[in-house]
């Protein structure tokens, strides 16, 4: 009898001990679940979850893998490898092996040896070992966000089904949490993206006498600032089916003036006004550059078919993708800020029209007025000639006359100038602004000289070929001439135009290869035209550009 009460108690404490192990598993699994619910902000949950794991089971290493759009680990959160260990082990892991498994078969994973699994890829050098391993996917609704690994389980024992349980409960909880997170970073990044547009199209609206390379720079600045790319690029289309870089802020070397590639992604963004992401910066960017960037958000700053172009954000090469809120939020502020621009420029068309009538006026009163009492007394003073016979007073009345119609002529021209000035801008601004916005960021500044009637001679159509041809040469001899002197020549006649851009710069050999070059030719060859390039190692480079006149 006193064998069995024995054994009685023995049972009840070794349930109570179980009891007491459950409850502390279950307090450890209620604390870890508080403990990542304590925080909304998406990347402090992730680290929460992995450590508040290794706790909860006895794990030494913990990992989280977020599962990108291309069914690989896309971020990597690691537990118990301080920064040197990281470091040391070099590229993290992407998706292979063991952890490739469990992305594709989605399902928990208790192993004995991590090494000795039939699938299993090895560790990189400078890894630590790692035998025992629990594997349990991380889901946010039905979709699996992650998987979260946990290795060597203290006192090298292996991982029991009650810790993949546990490992299991805290993984649903934590789907909870990233939710919630997720919508609290995507609602920041909307205010972010709502407040930027506000204050910036009130200053562009604001600012008075707008420049636009100063308005796009603003643009750049603030987009670059607000989505956390590292390359932002304002690129307007140039009439013929190309786009020009008009801004561009950021760690790569696109400068204003220069080509940027044209690509089905941009010209849909163009034609339907709502912005894209375009995972492959070759397909925006192309050469060097693409090869350095990574996901691209391409906005349009208005709505279709607007003259504002369009803006390039891209982020780092292996930075993570742009989210559907950042999406639908740059898209509200490419609107905004492309009405923003939209108002100025009528703002300054405004302006400008005021400044029209008065020179009208102006023009008016001199010929109506000012000339007419000038010829009324260049006739008095030719009459004096009858009252004197005195050749000195003959000379002085001729002199008198002269100068008198003289004046007539220059007040005649000024005339001409008021009222030609008022249909558009001068041909010849147009070329200084296009010189001035290319040349910054350089030490150089073009020196330009005018010959012949350029604003009265050259229309539309050659205007906008010949403004594109300089800005295509200024910028590759500010980008790669290295020149210290580069002049630019516009001779106008009746017949044609002729544009020479030349530079002392280092030259370069065979430029019939360069695409932007090519492109000058065809453009004179578009207009009846001629274009010759003359270019040598050290000498500098001449491009003579010239276009026929209807």
């Amino acid at each position: 009898m006193r064998e069995r009460a024995e054994d009685l108690l023995r049972d009840f404490v070794s349930r109570a001990d179980e009891l007491l192990q459950t409850q502390d598993r279950m307090n450890g699994l209620l604390s870890a679940v508080m403990a990542i619910a304590e925080d909304l902000s998406l990347e402090t949950v992730l680290d929460r979850l992995v450590r508040s794991a290794c706790d909860l089971v006895g794990a030494r290493y913990g990992a989280l893998g977020v599962i990108g759009e291309d069914l690989r680990l896309s971020h990597f959160i690691t537990v118990g490898i301080d920064k040197d260990g990281i470091k040391a082990i070099g590229q993290l892991p992407t998706g292979h092996g063991v952890l490739g498994l469990l992305i594709r078969e989605p399902r928990p994973l208790r192993l004995h040896e991590l090494g000795q699994h039939p699938i299993a890829s090895g560790f990189p050098p400078n890894h630590p070992p790692m035998k025992s391993f629990l594997g349990v996917p991380v889901r946010v609704r039905d979709e699996v966000f992650g998987n979260l690994y946990l290795t060597e389980k203290n006192g090298g024992l292996d991982f029991t089904p009650e810790d993949e349980d546990l490992a299991v409960a805290l993984a649903a909880a934590a789907g909870v949490a990233i939710q919630n997170a997720r919508h609290f970073d995507d609602s920041k990044r909307r205010q972010k993206w709502l407040e930027a547009g506000m204050e910036l199209s009130s200053r562009l609206i604001v600012t008075p006498r707008p420049k636009d390379a100063e308005n796009l720079d603003l643009v750049a600045e603030t987009a670059l600032r607000v989505s956390e790319a590292v390359l932002a690029v304002i690129a307007v289309p140039d009439g013929d089916g190309t786009l020009r870089c008009r801004s561009s802020l950021g760690v790569q070397g696109l400068q204003a003036g220069q080509e940027v590639k044209a690509s089905d992604a941009v010209d849909v963004v163009i034609e339907t006004g709502k912005s894209v992401v375009v995972r492959d910066p070759q397909e925006v960017f192309g050469g060097v550059i693409g090869e350095k960037l990574g996901a691209v958000l391409v906005c349009p700053l208005g709505h279709s078919g607007s003259d504002n172009g369009v803006l390039l954000l891209a982020r780092p090469s292996g930075g993570g993708p742009f989210s559907q809120a950042e999406l639908e939020s740059s898209a509200l502020f490419g609107s905004r800020v492309g009405l923003a621009l939209g108002l100025g420029r009528v703002h300054a068309l405004r302006e400008q029209n005021l400044l029209f009538t008065d020179r009208e006026r102006i023009a008016r009163d001199l010929h109506d007025l000012v000339i007419q009492r000038l010829f009324a007394a260049g006739l008095s003073i030719q009459s004096l000639r009858r009252y004197t016979p005195d050749p000195v007073a003959h000379e002085r009345i001729a002199a008198v006359t002269a100068e008198l119609d003289d004046t007539i002529r220059k007040l005649r021209d000024t005339i001409y100038s008021l009222r030609t000035g008022g249909n558009h801008e001068p041909l010849t601004s147009r070329i200084l602004k296009v010189s001035e916005e290319t040349s910054r960021g350089y030490s150089v500044a073009p020196d330009v000289v005018f010959s012949g009637p350029v604003d009265e001679v050259v229309d539309d159509d050659v205007a906008g070929h010949l403004l594109s041809v300089l800005s295509e040469g200024l910028s590759n001899a500010a980008r790669h001439s290295g020149a210290a002197d580069v002049h630019v020549a516009v001779t106008a006649s009746a017949d044609g135009v002729e544009l020479v851009i030349k530079d002392d710069g280092c030259g370069f050999e065979e430029p019939g290869q360069t695409s932007g070059l090519a492109n000058m030719r065809h453009r004179a060859e578009m207009l009846g035209g001629s274009c010759s390039i003359d270019s040598a190692p050290g000498k500098g480079t001449r491009i003579r550009w010239c276009a026929g006149l209807q």
